[in-house]
């Protein structure tokens, strides 16, 4: 079970942090839970969302939500990953693309931490 099965079936209360260049994303559920996208940093690397769009709005149920992963060489610093996210709800969609780059020592991964609400 991924851990974005784990926000199918919730409701969008608030989306924080698409920005161009942001290096975390939250997505706050009706019942206090959340899902929040960013990179634990280690060392050497950069990890940060670079396209997005959101047509969900608060009210909008999550049908379903998968990730991509797509790792090449080359960029700045050596090594690329892109990391893409598509979330449907019944009121559009929320699609995300990260940039992770470093010299290909490091994680370019996006992390995915789910919180359980208090409601």
């Amino acid at each position: 079970m991924s851990k974005l099965d784990k926000i199918v079936g919730k409701t969008v209360a608030e989306i924080r942090g698409m920005e161009k260049d942001s290096e975390k994303a939250v997505i706050i559920f009706s019942d206090g839970s959340e899902v929040i996208f960013y990179h634990e940093q280690s060392c050497c690397e950069h990890v940060r969302l670079v396209d997005f769009e959101c047509d969900a709005k608060p009210g909008a149920l999550i049908i379903s939500a998968e990730e991509v992963a797509d790792h090449e060489f080359g960029g700045a610093y050596g090594s690329l990953t892109w990391t893409f996210y598509k979330i449907e709800t019944n009121k559009g969609e929320i699609w995300m693309r990260w940039l992770g780059e470093s010299n290909g020592c490091y994680s370019e991964s996006v992390d995915i931490r789910v919180k359980e609400g208090s409601k």
